[in-house]
């Protein structure tokens, strides 16, 4: 159908629409042809305000002729019992149809087309609760499956030929240059400064060496740490190998994915409503700006194009997850956090879709992988129609279309964070809490959110280890230490989010040093990253 003859036919209805009129099929193809139809409207204005009117050709005909009151005032009265009582089934069907493709269409320009853009957000990966009780098996099968998983990923990288499993190497009695995978069971230290690893598959277990005289092999040694899994490759001896190379499973070098088209990605996190550190003027500014209310032209220009808001991790303060935590709260009672945070949230233009993940302050538990946001807790966040829950990880993909692939954006609050900013030379060295960068790359190396057993709390699954990073991400996006950072690495964007929290006692004693209220916006045509700041 032409556009413009659709576009007429529905003003019109919409027209009579307004004034408690429903047209027939016949009808409306007649006034299409009319340059008013404020006549007809003339005469029908005497029926009552309560009335329903299907209005038709003859009807609107025996209006214009200026018969007698009596014939036409009958023909209005069978009209509005028609339409009461539905004895018009064409004529009343015409009107719903027209009005099933109006109304939803009227809503979605008003939304500035939510529904449409929702479409553009697909959940990759997420975590759904095995219900049955714990017991040793499933530590040995979700281990099972980290190791199978990542072992898959290592067998295909070109450094390591001539794989055997650890039982064959045992078994060998000459030497030779050869490769292992195995997890990472044990790490000492010699007297001589030496590193030694104890590696394991299913076959057995065995000693690596590495000399501290390989620098570069030494320094990466230093960060390999328990329970990850690693191929090496050197030269074997009595239940001993040599290492000449350890090979991480890593994310594979890639070309940095650009859409055909200019929208941005905004990423938030650590909103900690509730606290009496939280910044709620500062936030209701950044509210300002995506509605387009506030900044200069260019940035309001941006907040226009913003199609997507991630917050990743702890919307508000929660209550009890911290000794004496009650004396920092303003807002005491979950609920009442959550229908704050919501309140918030239900500001941002309905066309923009927001992706939310749990955090640890969250009112749920800490043990990842975390569900979806708890309905009985969040449901105010539930009820946000431009809302899209995932799970703490999750792995979401954004603006895919008939030509364009889209984005995968690996979502991780980042609880254990805290253990490698403690445990990792290069990190803690490199800057710490200060560089949530270098902690992203390390996990992207080991493709492992969690790779040592108490780097975090968490769940054994028997089905499969949530925490692998099986699917190498296009923005891998996080939260959790305050601060916010944004980096580059094989093609992978990585941002850490901001706060909307000011320093807390805690973090004054361990020496954070947060940088509230900082916004990391992606623009998806050229992949720049531009961080605008609202404090």
């Amino acid at each position: 159908m032409d556009s413009a003859i659709e576009k007429k036919k529905k003003e019109i209805v919409s027209f009579f629409l307004k004034k408690g009129v429903l047209i027939t099929e016949d009808l409306l193809g007649a006034l299409e042809k009319e340059e008013s139809i404020e006549q007809i409207c003339s005469l029908i204005s005497g029926k009552g305000d309560s009335d329903i009117l299907v209005l038709n050709n003859d009807l609107k005909n025996l209006l214009c002729s200026g018969k007698a009151g009596g014939v036409v005032g009958t023909e209005l009265e069978k009209s509005m019992v028609m339409a009461q009582k539905h004895k018009n089934p064409k004529s009343y069907d015409n009107f719903i149809n027209i009005l099933e493709k109006e109304e939803p269409k009227a809503k979605e320009e008003a939304r500035a087309g939510t529904k449409e853009e929702k479409k553009k957000v697909e959940i990759l990966k997420e975590y759904k609760d095995e219900e049955k009780k714990k017991d040793i098996q499933d530590f040995v099968a979700y281990f099972n499956h980290r190791y199978n998983a990542l072992e898959k990923i290592l067998r295909q990288r070109a450094e390591l030929q001539n794989i055997m499993s650890i039982g064959r190497v045992l078994a060998k009695k000459e030497k030779e240059t050869l490769s292992i995978i195995g997890i990472v069971s044990d790490k000492q230290v010699t007297k001589n400064q030496n590193i030694v690893l104890v590696l394991e598959d299913s076959t057995g277990a065995i000693k690596v060496h590495i000399n501290k005289n390989k620098p570069s092999l030494y320094e990466q040694a230093k960060d390999t740490v328990l329970d990850e899994v690693v191929g090496v490759v050197g030269v074997n001896a009595t239940n001993i190998i040599f290492a000449n190379q350890l090979v991480c499973p890593d994310v594979p070098a890639k070309e940095l994915k650009k859409s055909n088209e200019e929208v941005y990605a905004v990423f938030l996190s650590d909103l900690h409503v509730g606290s009496n550190n939280f910044l709620r003027e500062k936030f209701e500014r950044f509210i300002q700006w995506i509605r387009c209310e506030t900044g200069n032209e260019t940035q309001k220009l941006i907040a226009k194009k913003v199609k997507y808001v991630f917050i990743i991790g702890d919307l508000v303060d929660g209550v009890g997850v911290y000794p004496n935590q009650e004396a920092e709260l303003v807002i005491d009672d979950i609920y009442a956090q959550y229908e704050a945070c919501a309140g918030l949230l239900k500001k941002i233009p309905g066309y923009i879709n927001i992706i939310i993940c749990p955090g640890n302050h969250d009112a749920m538990r800490i043990a990842e992988p975390q569900p979806e946001l708890y309905k009985d807790f969040a449901k105010p966040i539930w009820e946000i129609e431009n809302a899209v829950m995932v799970t703490n990880p999750g792995l979401v993909r954004i603006h895919a279309s008939e030509d364009f692939s889209g984005f995968d954006v690996l979502l991780y609050h980042g609880y254990s964070f805290d253990y490698f900013v403690a445990n990792i030379d290069s990190i803690r060295n490199g800057g710490g809490y200060d560089r949530a960068d270098l902690i992203m790359k390390f996990l992207l190396q080991k493709r492992h959110l969690a790779p040592t057993h108490t780097a975090t709390l968490y769940i054994p699954d028997s089905r499969k280890d949530q925490l692998v990073i099986d699917t190498a991400p296009d923005i891998f996006a996080t939260g959790h230490i305050h601060k916010t950072a944004v980096s580059n690495y094989k093609g992978v964007t990585m941002i850490c989010g901001s706060c909307w929290q000011s320093k807390t006692s805690f973090q004054e004693k361990v020496g954070h040093h947060p940088e509230p209220c900082r916004v990391p916006i992606v623009n998806l045509k050229t992949r720049d990253v531009k961080i605008l700041k609202f404090g």
